[in-house]
């Protein structure tokens, strides 16, 4: 098959690359579109060191189910032929792992994750996930909106983590993909979102969806909310190993600043303000895929006005030189 592979600090794609086996309890999907994340990116410049098919955002139609079990036979009937997204993370379900006993599969050492860690992802004709990770994508759902799902759903996760009220004050930091998303999902809850951000035709973006914005510096030296004051609630979604030491001065004291930033570079810094004001900071990564498939399916949220551009897999180097241009938002991949 055909699959984008990123290996020895080069990417390239590969005509021959072998077809994934599912095991017991694993679908194989045929791939129909994939979207070029910021991991993506990142991966390329060196993150976590990960080798093989990259790519995690995407939607594709279920070929087979393997496996023998009663489970394995249900979910054959009921994803087989169907549209599907997944959740990246593939973990053990073992009865002595702690961490998928307690509900933090997500989380557990044995995982591998699609196109990130030891696990081949979608940027191909096929990949392979185990069935209790995928979702049927409704039929009002296009496929170039399916592709949104993994991206919505880590932004659901900041409502998962942390009770936001609607008089909350809240800044977004960065108008980039994660940034507009974060927004649209946060004004869901009734609380007063601003977006900070470089790119005046980004930042027109979250105005139409009524999103309050401000242009910051270059270098976001200057940013701070309109008024002056501190808010709240930041979530940082700059991209930049320089995020965290903005959004701590934006954030008030006893306040929670949500980082969405993964980053190849690293970053010195002064982490006393942390201390000092009593600060919550908050990882936050993937999250649940129930709540953004129904954002999609019920019109809530508009991710249509965030694709900048479309390839083919053929084109799939020229994708990646797309996405990384100043302003592109997000590329999608067709297989």
């Amino acid at each position: 098959m055909r699959a984008l592979i990123f290996e020895r600090g080069m990417l390239r794609l590969e005509k021959e690359y072998p077809e994934p086996a599912p095991g017991e309890g694993e679908a194989l999907i045929r791939v129909s579109q994939v979207g070029i994340c910021n991991t993506d990116v990142e991966i390329v410049r060196g993150y976590l060191g990960f080798e093989g098919v990259i790519g995690h955002e995407f939607v594709g139609v279920v070929e087979q189910v393997s496996g023998e079990r009663e489970v394995d036979m249900q979910a054959r009937e009921r994803f087989t032929g169907r549209r599907v997204v997944g959740e990246i993370n593939a973990a053990c379900y073992r009865a002595d792992c702690g961490y998928c006993q307690q509900g933090m599969a997500s989380h557990c050492p044995r995982r591998t994750t699609l196109g990130i860690g030891e696990r081949d992802g979608a940027f191909a004709d096929f990949l392979t996930l185990p069935v209790q990770n995928l979702h049927l994508v409704p039929d009002e759902v296009s496929d170039e909106e399916a592709v949104f799902v993994e991206p919505l759903a880590a932004n659901f996760e900041i409502l998962e983590q942390m009770h936001v009220r609607p008089t909350d004050r809240v800044v977004v930091l960065g108008d980039g993909k994660m940034g507009q998303l974060a927004a649209q999902v946060l004004a869901l809850n009734g609380c007063k979102v601003m977006m900070l951000g470089r790119h005046e035709e980004k930042l027109a973006l979250a105005r139409q969806q009524g999103i309050l914005t401000e242009l910051v510096g270059v270098e976001g030296e200057h940013a701070e909310p309109r008024g002056g004051e501190r808010v709240d609630l930041v979530v940082e979604c700059t991209g930049s190993e320089d995020g965290l030491e903005m959004a701590l001065r934006l954030v008030r004291p006893r306040g929670t600043v949500i980082l969405k930033s993964t980053v190849a570079a690293r970053s010195s810094l002064h982490l006393a303000p942390i201390v000092i004001d009593e600060i919550r900071v908050q990882g936050s990564r993937c999250g649940p895929f129930a709540p953004a498939l129904r954002a999609l399916s019920q019109r809530r949220v508009d991710v249509r006005s965030l694709i900048s551009d479309r390839y083919t897999l053929d084109e799939a180097l020229a994708a990646f030189e797309r996405a990384v241009q100043p302003g592109v938002l997000k590329v999608l991949v067709r297989i």
